[in-house]
């Protein structure tokens, strides 16, 4: 029998209203066969979590909150899994609860198996945390990355099937193109996606690292850093008026450029009485920074 995220992932252009009936069918005969399944305990020692799982920070404190209310209530929905190599099992559905049981130390947990591939298990988890919103921005493009590769997609038709717009999923997609610390730090939520987007167009990566430690320390908004990256991308009205013969200086030497000054600017803020000379050369900008040694 086909499955049903094969069906969803199938072949064939369709409109987003003819996407939407055919999960929601598919999501009622999933509950249908959810009913008939049977509920079975399994050694928690034997379960792995889903090697697929696009989740890859775990709110603590929401476990903690989970695992007391298993406690207190038992599990209402048991986790699903399919059979593993060497007697094991892999979660399909149902992490954050294995982890609170986890942490109640329960012996055996209640599970329902399935018989999936590695492409439906996959399918799933995506799905499935997608649905949530509870994903970062870093954690959701990986998510469409893998369904892309998974079913052979273009970015519209991925689009169509989960009833997004194509612009969303290429927005989220670009994120991946930032450096690892920036989504690093998105992962964190230590910036927001709309700081990440703000920095694409900056394509220095050093820059980028600086400008997250910059948002961090001086707790930016989005419209503070815009402003701060309009200034490192524009040439200073007083150079301009100052030089108007020389030729122009390059995008990426002006973000150089201002990029050390914003750093001395910094260290004089800090106390330290930094002296600076510069020389504009044919061949080379020169910048002299002298830092007094401490009697």
């Amino acid at each position: 029998m086909k499955s049903p995220f094969s069906r969803f992932f199938g072949g064939g252009e369709k409109t987003v209203s003819e996407e939407k009936n055919e999960v929601e069918q598919v999501v009622a005969q999933d509950d249908k066969n959810k009913a008939a399944e049977e509920v079975v305990k399994i050694p928690i020692d034997k379960i792995i979590p889903n090697r697929f799982q696009p989740r890859t920070v775990f709110d603590e404190d929401k476990i903690e909150e989970l695992s007391r209310t298993i406690h207190t209530h038992g599990v209402i929905q048991p986790i699903v899994v399919r059979s593993y190599e060497d007697d094991r099992y892999e979660i399909i559905a149902g992490e954050r609860r294995y982890r609170a049981m986890k942490k109640l130390n329960w012996t055996e947990v209640p599970a329902i198996v399935r018989n999936l591939s590695d492409k439906e298990t996959a399918s799933i988890a995506l799905i499935e945390n997608l649905q949530r919103e509870e994903l970062t921005a870093i954690e959701e493009a990986l998510a469409y990355q893998q369904l892309l590769e998974l079913h052979s997609l273009t970015q519209e038709a991925l689009a169509q099937r989960l009833g997004k717009g194509q612009s969303t999923v290429a927005n989220k997609l670009r994120l991946l193109k930032l450096p690892q610390f920036v989504q690093e730090a998105i992962l964190k939520r230590e910036i927001t996606e709309r700081h990440a987007r703000a920095m694409i167009s900056i394509k220095e990566e050093e820059v980028q690292v600086a400008l997250v430690t910059m948002i961090k320390e001086n707790d930016w908004n989005v419209r503070q850093l815009e402003e701060y990256i309009q200034q490192l991308t524009e040439p200073k009205e007083e150079v301009k008026k100052e030089k108007p013969k020389r030729k122009a200086i390059s995008k990426d030497i002006r973000i150089a450029l201002n990029t050390i000054k914003q750093s001395l600017s910094m260290v004089t803020k800090s106390g330290i009485n930094v002296k600076t000379e510069e020389e504009d050369t044919e061949e080379y900008y020169q910048i002299t920074v002298k830092i007094p040694k401490k009697k």
